[in-house]
């Protein structure tokens, strides 16, 4: 037992008292017992390089490459990206695609390169392999943006899965992102990354790695191109990486490198390449389009864990109203069910849950209840009688059903990598909705077991479904999350198939955008805190889940009314805008910090909802384009090398650019333009990109910049809707996109598109359409005209 498993156990005992103390200590021991008879013994292992290349066989989008020890499956589809598999590994099965995969390009075609080797040549990238297994991926003009060294396999004797390892380089002035959620970022710096979603069993800050979403998704950005890579296995593993560095002259750069060590899985690879946008339009052509959230889902959310009774959550509604701020949903944690069951309610504390929902939903708010994957091992409840007769949960390599410990204390686990488990689990959704919930928060997914020591989740050897193919916990823990998501998902549409679903999950893995989206988890109360917040959504959405967001003041403790204040206000610019914190710690609620931080706090959500039509349209084009609401500075000019090195700042769609505060005591604070010009958004002064600025801070806001010929859509004093037209520069024009939703259901909106321009001394804005340009059918409203 280490330090990290000694703090654990503590929680444990303080959280459930000795009762559970012992029994993270009986479940510890279990779980060490059940690995010891149930995983595979590794005997003695060999080492295996391809070897020499032997022939070729050409096919569809490219062909397969045959070398002395394994051989190498290479296609490029229509879309652009490009396949590879060694050990002949097909693209599917896979839990991170959507349905079948792109049809092979048929103009791509694998032929003789030099010295021996092949290659793919395709319209965006050529695809070139050397005799004795290296890969490289090269733009259309020849540059190279990644070779792969050849891959070295350990197999054991005993025929067991191979561990494997792949090294790369990537250009000396490249720079990594990715990797699902990492609180150190965006930018990901030298060291190694752990791929196995873990709940760190305390609040985290940026030192702390892995996390609750790993995923083994890397872009990166160098001046040549940009390129995605996803390595798709989804066993443990790690990534250690190394930035590159540039010499004084030409042969004394230093190439950037990659590592790539996996516990099992085939070894097979995607590769994408061109602009940031491009390669998310092929990853979201990939692995799915992110869901739309309902439009009160892009609102203001109050969560607590300890609101304690509905007469609480009453208290806290009228709090708001009282002080005429806006809140469209209230998230009721693990203390409103029935000694901690899942799918029960304490009846004592919230004895007319059903009724408490209407009220909220005619004064415009929605419920959203937290689901846990557990159930109580309680012979006699309906869910475990009939999850047992029914023979969902998990069971061992020997056949008995795994058993964890949990809030409710022993517990079992749905196998949510069976089809069947997963329609059960939709089913019993239905209570959820009798209850009145209109979302769902997937906690605890990763997924966890109380244990004294060693890792806090379920036995390696655990068995799983996979679909069909069968395997252990060491392949599924990964997907265990976005199974669940996915039996969530698919419940929702079939019992409320008018409404869009909503529901966001702790864990997840590639893909997971399909179905809902995640927050922060248990994000350390503390400045470092307010950082990790911010890298954590900015890295996600560049592994393509574009919804997201952290708990507003931190998980723990109680932050000082600065602290919170800047919280809200950088929240209030993301995805998921929800306040958030522990039985633990102190209140979140805005009125208690004082008159001055609620007056600003009040402007924040004002704007937030003055820009709702603005996060709806983004929304949509995410799921169409696969674009993240909030971007990197980088986004639009990744060859800005500057750019790629800040991370205090972010672009929130293509029109407006939040520069948070997230350090105490700022009065002033420098932030760097991508090149153009930008307006503050409340003096309306100009300034000139590229390069830093330095403006002034107040407690009364954040920076915020709008691109010059920018139209916004907007919400009206009148509650309709308006554009935010930015004045170009002189000689230039601008634009923008919008979509109108109504803010449910399925129907398919149509994209706007509007133009700005001078004309004369006036600006112009049109409807851009197939008729032509014609005037808006919104009012419109022109800004930055006198920023000089």
């Amino acid at each position: 037992m280490d330090g990290r498993d000694l703090v654990r156990w503590v929680k444990a005992v303080g959280s459930g008292g000795a009762v559970q103390g012992l029994r993270t200590v009986r479940a510890a021991w279990r779980r060490r017992r059940t690995d010891a008879t149930g995983l595979p013994r590794r005997g003695a292992e060999r080492a295996r390089v391809p070897g020499p290349v032997q022939s070729a066989q050409p096919g569809p989008g490219g062909g397969v490459v045959r070398f002395a020890r394994t051989e190498l499956r290479i296609t490029v589809a229509v879309n652009g990206a490009v396949f590879w598999g060694w050990d002949g590994a097909e693209p599917e099965p896979s839990y991170a695609l959507a349905g079948r995969c792109p049809e092979p390009d048929p103009r791509a075609v694998l032929e003789p390169d030099k010295d021996g080797g092949w290659r793919v040549v395709a319209e965006r990238v050529t695809v070139a392999v050397s005799r004795h297994g290296a890969i490289e991926v090269r733009t259309p003009g020849g540059v190279t943006l990644r070779r792969d060294l050849p891959p070295r396999w350990w197999e054991p004797s005993d025929g067991g899965g191979a561990r494997w390892m792949q090294r790369s380089e990537v250009g000396a002035d490249a720079r990594f992102f990715g990797l699902g959620g990492r609180a150190a970022g965006p930018r990901l710096r030298d060291g190694t990354y752990r791929l196995w979603n873990t709940d760190p069993g305390r609040p985290f800050g940026p030192g702390d790695d892995p996390l609750y979403i790993t995923m083994p998704v890397q872009m990166v950005v160098a001046d040549a191109a940009t390129h995605l890579v996803f390595l798709d296995t989804s066993w443990d593993g790690t990534v250690t990486l190394r930035e590159g560095r540039e010499g004084a002259g030409s042969g004394h750069d230093r190439a950037g490198t990659c590592e790539v060590r996996m516990d099992g899985g085939p070894l097979r690879c995607w590769v994408m390449v061109g602009t940031p946008a491009r390669v998310l339009l092929v990853w979201a052509s990939l692995t799915g389009a992110p869901t739309v959230p309902p439009a009160w889902a892009l609102g203001h959310h109050h969560a607590r864990w300890g609101f304690g009774s509905e007469q609480e959550v009453r208290r806290i509604v009228a709090g708001y109203q009282e002080r005429d701020l806006p809140l469209d949903a209230v998230h009721l944690d693990i203390d409103h069910y029935d000694g901690h069951r899942v799918f029960t309610v304490d009846r004592e504390r919230f004895p007319k849950l059903p009724l408490l929902a209407e009220d909220l939903r005619r004064q415009g708010i929605r419920l959203v209840s937290i689901v846990d994957p557990a159930v109580k091992t309680e012979p006699g409840s309906a869910v475990f009688d009939g999850g047992s007769a029914e023979d969902v949960f998990v069971r061992d390599a020997s056949g008995r059903v795994v058993e964890g410990v949990v809030w409710p204390g022993e517990a079992v686990y749905p196998d949510f990598t069976h089809a069947r488990v997963r329609e059960w689990w939709g089913r019993l959704l239905v209570e959820r909705l009798a209850q009145g919930f209109d979302g769902l928060w997937f906690d605890m997914n990763e997924p966890v077991s109380f244990t004294a020591f060693g890792e806090n989740t379920l036995p390696r050897s655990a068995r799983h479904a996979l679909d069909g193919r069968g395997g252990d916990h060491r392949e599924a823990h990964n997907v265990y999350g976005l199974c669940m998501a996915r039996a969530g998902y698919e419940g929702l549409r079939s019992l409320a198939p008018a409404e869009r679903p909503f529901l966001f999950s702790r864990s997840g893995w590639a893909g997971m955008q399909r179905y809902g989206g995640t927050w922060s988890g248990d994000v350390a109360t503390g400045w470092p805190g307010l950082r990790a917040s911010l890298s954590l959504v900015v890295g996600l959405g560049l592994c393509g889940v574009p919804y997201s967001g952290p708990d507003v003041g931190g998980f723990d403790g109680s932050p000082s009314p600065e602290l919170y204040l800047r919280w809200f206000q950088l929240a209030s610019y993301l995805p998921l805008f929800r306040t958030h914190a522990s039985i633990r710690a102190g209140r979140r609620e805005p009125w208690e910090f004082g008159d001055d931080v609620l007056e600003h706090a009040r402007v924040a959500l004002g704007e937030r909802r003055r820009l709702l039509p603005y996060f709806v349209t983004l929304a949509h084009l995410a799921r169409r384009t696969g674009a993240p609401y909030v971007r990197p500075l980088w986004w639009s000019t990744p060859e800005d090398r500057a750019l790629r090195d800040c991370e205090d700042a972010f672009l929130l769609g293509d029109g407006l650019l939040v520069a948070p505060v997230l350090d105490p005591g700022a009065h002033r604070r420098t932030v760097l333009l991508p090149r153009g010009r930008w307006y503050d958004t409340v003096t309306e002064e100009a300034y000139q990109g590229p390069g830093p600025v330095v403006v002034d801070v107040s407690m009364a806001r954040i920076p915020v910049f709008a691109r010059a010929g920018a139209v916004l859509p907007v919400r009206g004093e009148d509650g309709g809707l308006e554009l935010e037209a930015w004045a170009p520069a002189r000689g230039r024009s601008g634009g923008g996109l919008v979509v109108r939703d109504e803010g449910d259901g399925w129907d398919e909106p149509e994209v706007e598109r509007y133009v700005t321009r001078w004309k004369g001394r006036r600006v112009v804005v049109k409807r851009d359409g197939d008729e032509g340009r014609t005037e808006p059918a919104y009012p419109v409203r022109v800004r930055g005209l006198g920023g000089g």
